[in-house]
């Protein structure tokens, strides 16, 4: 009984040791050393993978849409410093209108603003686009909390915002526009936000 078994034993240690003679030596080509980290027990391998690029055909509709959204992207990062930078110079000039003892000097001042805002930015401002323009003032709505027909009535009087309102409505701007961050200008909003997060 005792040569039976071992006899069986035998036979099935020779053929584990000929199956593994006959595989021969595993290709080390095939073979990579990687890095494994030991987490809750569980061995985890990581590993740099190289990177693919997919470019798949977008379909008209979406590449038009794709098209825009950078369009507008462009757009925003184009006039975003300059609705900041209006709502920095309004409270410095709320502050300085603040101690202005009568009208004629509150009028000088304005007029003295009015000439330093024109040196600095008429020319870059020239340059918009319409598209620009109508987001630069929704963005000075953002900015400021009101809407570019007040700030004007507001510190250069009824008339003279009458008068920037109608010269604008020739050109196709409203003055009057409001921001609507929920709503029509969501888009605008969100693309604020990632500038404002330094995303883009």
């Amino acid at each position: 009984m005792n040569r039976t078994i071992i006899f069986i034993l035998s036979f099935f240690i020779a053929q584990a040791a000929i199956s593994q003679v006959a595989g021969s030596a595993p290709d080390s080509s095939n073979y990579r050393i990687v890095i494994a980290k030991i987490v809750n027990g569980d061995t985890i391998i990581t590993a740099t993978l190289p990177e693919y690029a997919v470019n798949a055909k977008l379909p008209r509709k979406l590449r038009a849409a794709a098209q825009r959204n950078a369009k507008l992207v462009y757009n925003v990062k184009k006039v975003y410093p300059y609705a900041k930078l209006a709502g920095i110079k309004l409270k410095e000039y709320e502050e300085i209108l603040k101690n202005a003892s009568s009208d004629a000097e509150r009028k000088r001042l304005m007029k003295q603003a009015e000439d330093e805002l024109r040196a600095e930015f008429e020319d870059d401002l020239k340059k918009l686009t319409f598209k620009q323009g109508i987001i630069l003032i929704k963005l000075v709505d953002r900015e400021t909390g009101d809407s570019s027909y007040v700030l004007v009535q507001e510190l250069r009087g009824k008339f003279v915002a009458f008068f920037w309102q109608t010269f604008a409505r020739l050109f196709g701007y409203n003055l009057k526009t409001e921001y609507d961050p929920e709503g029509e200008d969501k888009d605008i909003e969100e693309i604020v936000v990632l500038i404002e997060n330094g995303q883009i």
